[in-house]
């Protein structure tokens, strides 16, 4: 599956996971809004449509799209975005050093991860959050969320 990083630029390139996971050859980052693919499944918090099992058809046809921002300017960005289909995650538990314990507050690479997850892919999910030393806590605190969310539908 291609996994897409539309990165806005707006935090520290070394803090950034899209921009890890870039280096390790797992994902492409695209530098402009144009460049999603048109009917990738894009992240998006403020989706009103929830990603299901379901859109595993699109993911894999057309890939998956994060949209690396910070969270702190994230409402200018995430309404802006018109291209890809908009899907957002369920609640989540993030794990990453800058919102431990913070609901929702994903980094890319947790947010990708989660998708891959209900998706069906728990290997791949996996092997992302490998690349970070906080990065396998993601899936044992929120595994139980996660199969449940999958498996209800």
């Amino acid at each position: 599956m291609k996994l897409y990083a539309y990165r806005v630029g707006e935090d520290d390139p070394k803090k950034c996971t899209s921009m890890v996971l870039k280096r390790h050859g797992l994902l492409l980052i695209l530098r402009r809004m144009s460049e999603i693919p048109k009917r990738s499944l894009v992240l998006n918090p403020e989706s009103v449509t929830l990603l299901m099992p379901s859109d595993r058809v699109f993911a894999e046809r057309y890939g998956l799209t994060v949209i690396d921002s910070s969270w702190k300017r994230s409402n200018r960005i995430f309404h802006v975005i018109k291209r890809g289909l908009h899907r957002k995650l369920p609640p989540l538990v993030a794990v990453n050093p800058i919102n431990y314990g913070r609901i929702g507050f994903l980094s890319s690479a947790e947010a990708l991860a989660a998708a891959l997850y209900i998706l069906g892919y728990p290997s791949e999910a996996e092997e992302l959050l490998s690349k970070f030393k906080w990065g396998p806590n993601f899936l044992k605190v929120n595994r139980n969320a996660l199969e449940e969310y999958r498996s209800s539908f």
